[in-house]
C-alpha cells in the first residue's frame, strides 16, 4: 500500500532529530519556531533540483538526497556561514519506501556531519522535484559577499574543477571517482569559515567558473586575467584526458572553465593576506589554488602559461537554454 504524505513524513523525516537547542519547535507543527543566537545574523538560501535537468534520471536516491542538501550548504559556505537548519519540499511521482529510505539516509548523513536539523517542509505528488532551503549563522559584518573584490587581488578556487562536467559528458558509471564528484559534491564549509578572515568576495561554482566569476566581478564592474593552465584538475580528470585525441582534448580541456556542478568556492584575497590564508586552507578539505588576478578593466581574459591568450568556446551553464 502506498504511504500517505503524513506517513512519509513520520517514517522517513520526523523521527530524525539533530537536537539543536535553537530549534524550539520543529517538524510536526504548522511552522517551525527557531531562535537565532544573540549577536548573529541569519543567512538563508534555497535551491531546487529537477529530475532530468539538475541530475540524470538514473541518479540514485542516495545521490539525490545528498546533493539536494549539499548545493545549499555550498551557498552557505560561500557566505562564510555556519549551517544550522533546513527545510525540504519533496515532490514524488510515487511513494516508494526503498527510494525514500535511501534518499533520507543520505540527506541526514550530510546533515549530521554539519549539525543541520531538518525543521519542516512539504511532501506532494508529481514529477520528481526537490527543493531545500538552508539557514546558517554569521557574525554581523563578517559575511562573505559577491561584491568587494579590488584590482590587484588574487583569485583562488578550492578543490578541483571540471570533474562533474567530465563525468556527465563521459556518462561515467556511478561507482567511479568522477561520478562521485558529480553525485556527491562536498560543500566547502570549513574553507568558508576560514575565508571570513581573508576573502574580500566569494561565490560558489555551480554554473561554471567563467559564469560564476563573472557574477562575482560584475557588481564592482571589474574584470580578471585567468591562468587557465593553473586551474586545478584532478588526477582522474587528467588520466581521462590522456586517452583522447587532440580535438576532444581541446574541448574537454575547457571543462574547468565552463562546466557546472563542481560546487567549489571561488574567492578573492588581497596579496598581503595570501600567504597566511594559503597556509590555513592547506589544512582543510579542498585546499586552494591561485588561478588569476582581479583587474580594473571589465571582462575575463584567459592566458596560457607561455603568455599566449586563450579564447574559450563556451562560458558556462545557462538555466533557460540548458546549454553551456
Amino acid at each position: 500500500m502506498a504511504e500517505s504524505e503524513f506517513d512519509i513524513i513520520r517514517h522517513y523525516f520526523a523521527g530524525h532529530r539533530a537536537g539543536r537547542d535553537d530549534v524550539l519547535v520543529g517538524i510536526g507543527d504548522d511552522a517551525a519556531l527557531l531562535q537565532v543566537p544573540p549577536g548573529r545574523v541569519l543567512a538563508v538560501c534555497m535551491d531546487t533540483l529537477v529530475a532530468g535537468v539538475h541530475f540524470p534520471l538514473e541518479t540514485t536516491a542516495a545521490a539525490i538526497g545528498h546533493k539536494s542538501l549539499a548545493v545549499n550548504l555550498s551557498d552557505l559556505a560561500a557566505m562564510g556561514a555556519e549551517p544550522a537548519w533546513a527545510t525540504l519540499a519533496l515532490t514524488l511521482p510515487e511513494s516508494d519506501p526503498a527510494w525514500l529510505e535511501e534518499f533520507s539516509g543520505a540527506f541526514f548523513a550530510l546533515a549530521d556531519r554539519y549539525a543541520v536539523q531538518l525543521v519542516g517542509g512539504d511532501t506532494t505528488c508529481g514529477p520528481l522535484v526537490i527543493t531545500v532551503q538552508a539557514h546558517g549563522f554569521v557574525t554581523p559584518g563578517k559575511a562573505l559577499l559577491r561584491q568587494g573584490a579590488r584590482p590587484g587581488e588574487r583569485i583562488y578556487v578550492t578543490g578541483t574543477l571540471g570533474d562533474a562536467g567530465l563525468a556527465l559528458r563521459m556518462n561515467e558509471p556511478g561507482d567511479t571517482w568522477l561520478r562521485m564528484r558529480l553525485d556527491f559534491p562536498q560543500p566547502r564549509i570549513e574553507a568558508g569559515l576560514v575565508l571570513r578572515e581573508y576573502a574580500s568576495a566569494a561565490i560558489d561554482i555551480s554554473d561554471g567558473l567563467l559564469a560564476d566569476l563573472g557574477h562575482l566581478l560584475e557588481g564592482d564592474r571589474l574584470g580578471a586575467s585567468l591562468r587557465i593552465d593553473a586551474l586545478p584538475r584532478s588526477e582522474a580528470f587528467q588520466a581521462v584526458m590522456k586517452t583522447m585525441d587532440p580535438e576532444r582534448q581541446r574541448l574537454f580541456y575547457e571543462l574547468p572553465l565552463s562546466a557546472g556542478d563542481d560546487y567549489e568556492l571561488c574567492f578573492t584575497v588581497a596579496e598581503k593576506y595570501c600567504g597566511e590564508m594559503e597556509a590555513r586552507l592547506a589544512g582543510v578539505p579542498g585546499g586552494c589554488q591561485w588561478i588569476g588576478v582581479v583587474e580594473a578593466a571589465p571582462g575575463i581574459r584567459c592566458y596560457r602559461d607561455d603568455g599566449t591568450s586563450y579564447r574559450p568556446a563556451v562560458t558556462g551553464y545557462q538555466h533557460f537554454s540548458g546549454t553551456s
